[in-house]
């Protein structure tokens, strides 16, 4: 069934058409120009002229699609054309009133508006999309043509001493052509389909621009006649318009295609390339002959080229990315965008103590989809998987087809208290309804979500996302269409702990402070609930105060128990155990948190600390808790190198580094609780 209703004319009443007004141009040029012949010349141009409006406005008047209304206007439009053809050859040839310009020039300019209207309607129909690329080649070309024109048609007419109206109506000509070809330019250019008719309708313009050109210059060098060759080709343009409205794919003309990639294919290259040529050229030219009236004109085309030239690469660019990380079937960023993108929002987050979250969701059973309704039904459900994703992240998120069925998303700023709420969002938003896999089939759909977090989970990307996929095979183990969080410490090994608390204990027994790293974890551990932090939380700053000084297992002894003050390069060793704790704690899986605040512990508030010069909110909390507590636990322990100071002492150095070496806050809370009496004494042996 033709959905656009029975085409009026069918078969190759456009080729009978064509040969018809063939032989009527043939008879034309044969009839003499000398007595009756001179009428019966003028009866035969108008009827050849006519008879293209007749037909093209027949013709999209029984039509009830979108391709009636610009088939319309180009009907219409050559209805003015042929009344100017009839004025014009009456006036000129029966009644002897050559004069210009003439009440036919009114007409002739009349019909450009209609042809002009009728053509953007084609391009908006053909491309409803946006085509970018398509407008910029076609400005290119048009910028061209417009200087050629002002440099041979408009111009040197402009400057001629005449009548005003002689002036507008000779200029105008050209004008209107030119307005005419750029929006031509930008059909030939666009995307859409190129049948027979839509060739015809290029012959019909190109006829009409070539014919009004040819008279401008023949009009400005004074060898103008009227019945010469040029009449053949307004007539020959005139009846490629008929024939294009007879022709059984006259309403493919005006059929929507999508937009066609941003590619430059070699004949587009080298067009453009001569196009954005020809100023530098005329200006040579310009040279030669010795006429410089014009360099202004020629140097803005220049400009103008060579902006759009760098517009044109500019979308290029951007349309080569954009293929490159959109998924064509979802639109979606691809799994390579969302790799690219963790390790610069994971660096982000380290330099400013933050956090990133990643969520990664599978689609329950979809082989099941595939295989029980096609492929083409599973693609409409991921399509429409993909779009409520996106709808339920927030703008700053990176939401990505990570595999087949699989999809990804990238929470900047998420800590881990946040994870289940977005993930359960997720899972919330594709449950939501079911999806219509075909026109008659609407299916449900569920997914399971597996999340994890920078550095709670992991420390650097690829453990973040290892931790975010073991997260969602444990949904699926637990029966899908469910949310699993990742975990932290409970992963390791308890081997490997108790291993790395014995070390922290055998660096305690080094430094003559027994049981040291135990009561900085106590005391760690007590501020951190008090500040209202969770069990989870204060149990990863416990763990980081338990094992802060674990790095001074590799500094010698004969440093750690020197009796007196340590040379510069002791020092250097002293200050490189906190990386060196960082590296040992590290090695527990889901233990990066732990591993941080260990490197931390020793930033200042300041930022004249060691051994990344962190400061204020930037040193992780539970290192500035971990801070305090260990220099009171070093200030109460006897040292080779010092006697311990006494508890005021002790709370007056505190508060001497409130602001510049500690947190204040935590300062303040630490003293308070002293006062209270729930700060132990360092050496209470842990019952």
């Amino acid at each position: 069934m033709n959905v656009h209703g029975p085409h009026p004319v069918a078969g190759r009443a456009w080729l009978g058409y064509l040969g018809a007004g063939l032989v009527a141009i043939a008879v034309y040029y044969a009839i003499p120009r000398e007595g009756l012949g001179v009428g019966a010349r003028v009866v035969m141009y108008c009827l050849t002229s006519a008879s293209a409006a007749v037909v093209v406005v027949s013709v999209a008047l029984r039509r009830r699609d979108g391709a009636r209304l610009p088939w319309l206007l180009l009907g219409l439009g050559q209805v003015v054309y042929s009344i100017a053809d009839s004025t014009f050859y009456v006036l000129h040839y029966l009644l002897d009133r050559t004069g210009y310009p003439s009440p036919a020039d009114a007409f002739y300019l009349g019909h450009y508006p209609l042809t002009v209207a009728a053509l953007l309607l084609f391009v908006r129909r053909r491309t409803p999309g946006r085509d970018l690329p398509s407008a910029l080649d076609a400005s290119v070309l048009a910028v061209v043509a417009a200087m050629l024109s002002w440099l041979y048609l408009i111009g040197p007419r402009a400057r001629l001493d005449q009548p005003v109206v002689v002036t507008i109506a000779t200029v105008a000509y050209p004008v209107m052509d030119l307005a005419m070809l750029a929006v031509a330019i930008r059909l030939f250019m666009g995307s859409g389909k190129r049948p027979g008719a839509f060739v015809l309708l290029s012959a019909n313009l190109l006829a009409i621009l070539t014919a009004d050109t040819l008279y401008v210059l023949q009009q400005l060098n004074g060898t103008f006649q009227a019945g010469n060759y040029l009449d053949a080709i307004w007539l020959g343009g005139n009846l490629a318009l008929g024939a294009a409205a007879l022709h059984p794919a006259m309403g493919a003309v005006a059929e929507p295609t999508a937009v066609r990639e941003n590619v430059l294919g070699p004949a587009r290259l080298a067009a453009l390339c001569a196009a954005a040529l020809v100023a530098p050229a005329m200006l040579v030219v310009q040279h030669a002959t010795g006429r410089f009236h014009d360099v202004p004109v020629i140097a803005a085309a220049c400009a103008t080229l060579f902006g759009l030239v760098i517009a044109r690469l500019a979308a290029l660019v951007a349309d080569q990315r954009r293929l490159a990380i959109t998924d064509a079937l979802t639109g979606l960023h691809t799994r390579r965008f969302f790799v690219a993108q963790l390790p610069i929002e994971v660096e982000r987050a380290r330099r400013s103590g933050g956090s990133v979250a990643v969520f990664i969701a599978d689609v329950d059973r979809f082989k099941s989809i595939n295989d029980g309704h096609g492929h083409p039904a599973g693609d409409r459900v991921l399509a429409e998987i993909a779009d409520r994703l996106r709808r339920a992240a927030r703008a700053g998120d990176v939401v990505a087809r990570y595999g087949g069925e699989e999809f990804a998303l990238l929470v900047p700023g998420a800590g881990p208290g946040e994870l289940t709420a977005i993930a359960q969002r997720l899972r919330d938003a594709v449950a939501d309804r079911p999806i219509a896999a075909t026109d008659t089939l609407w299916l449900p759909a569920t997914v399971s979500v597996g999340a994890a977090c920078y550095p709670e989970h992991g420390g650097d990307p690829a453990e973040v996302i290892a931790a975010a996929d073991r997260s969602l095979y444990a949904a699926k183990l637990a029966g899908r269409d469910r949310v699993v969080v990742g975990t932290t410490h409970a992963d390791c090994e308890p081997a490997m702990l108790d291993h790395l608390c014995r070390v922290a204990d055998q660096v305690d027994r080094k430094q003559r402070a027994p049981h040291s790293s135990r009561a900085v974890a106590r005391w760690t551990r007590l501020l951190a609930l008090e500040l209202g932090h969770d069990e989870r939380a204060a149990h990863i700053a416990e763990l980081a105060g338990r094992l802060h000084d674990i790095g001074k297992i590799v500094v010698p002894d004969a440093v750690l128990s020197k009796p007196s003050a340590l040379d510069p390069e002791e020092w250097r060793v002293v200050r490189q155990h906190a990386d060196h704790g960082f590296r040992l704690a590290d090695t527990l899986p889901g233990f990066f948190p732990v591993a941080q605040a260990i490197r931390q512990h020793h930033e200042r508030y300041d930022g004249s600390g060691y051994p990344q010069g962190l400061a204020g909110g930037a040193i992780r909390w539970e290192a500035r808790l971990i801070a305090v507590c260990d220099v009171w636990a070093a200030m109460l322990t006897e040292r080779p190198y010092r006697p311990a100071r006494t508890v005021d002492e002790a709370r007056r150095e505190l508060r001497a580094g409130r602001g510049t070496r500690y947190d204040p806050d935590v300062v303040d809370l630490f003293l308070d609780l002293h006062a209270g009496g729930r700060i132990d004494s360092p050496g209470r042996v842990p019952g």
